[in-house]
């Protein structure tokens, strides 16, 4: 499994169950990277969405443990157990873990790629994803540098990878 996610200088990733900040390039790479694979995401994600709408051309997963009323077109796991099993019917394809907060803590340790969006600003939030740079499971494998630098008006921004690391042991 992946992780894609866009942060701030802070590892913030939202306020109000809102993004931090809209960058089009940034909405272009993940509608492109996670198209027509399995997304997993809370059920605050998905209600986030237009119309709370999954996302079209994906697999859409939503792991949460109330009994809210989710749209026909999504499946549900109400565990992690339970996420396991379903994942199970998808093995050999690629899924991305896509929010909120408490799912992205949840489903990291599952993860062995993380794609970040890491933007050069500090912004008020309520919502955070793990600091990869300060967790030695995980290393950058694609730095962020001159020609890599993006910008959006005023932003700017990186797209960076992140790998777990091996054991060598």
């Amino acid at each position: 499994m992946k992780a894609i996610v866009a942060v701030d200088r802070n590892w913030g990733i939202g306020l109000k169950g809102k993004l931090l900040v809209h960058i089009p390039a940034d909405q272009k790479f993940f509608r492109e990277t996670t198209m027509g694979h399995v997304v997993v995401m809370g059920r605050k994600t998905l209600e986030s969405f237009p119309h709370g709408s999954p996302l079209k051309d994906r697999v859409n997963i939503v792991l949460t443990k109330g009994g809210s009323r989710l749209p026909d077109d999504v499946e549900i796991a109400h565990s992690i157990d339970e996420l396991k099993e379903l994942l199970k019917r998808y093995e050999g394809e690629e899924i991305y873990c896509i929010g909120g907060a408490k799912v992205y803590e949840e489903l990291l340790p599952m993860c062995d790629e993380c794609l970040v969006t890491k933007i050069d600003e500090s912004y008020e939030a309520d919502a955070y994803f793990p600091d990869l740079d300060a967790d030695p499971e995980w290393e950058l494998v694609r730095d962020g540098n001159e020609e890599d630098e993006q910008t959006y008006f005023d932003v700017i921004y990186y797209f960076l990878k992140y790998r777990r690391v091996k054991n060598t042991v």
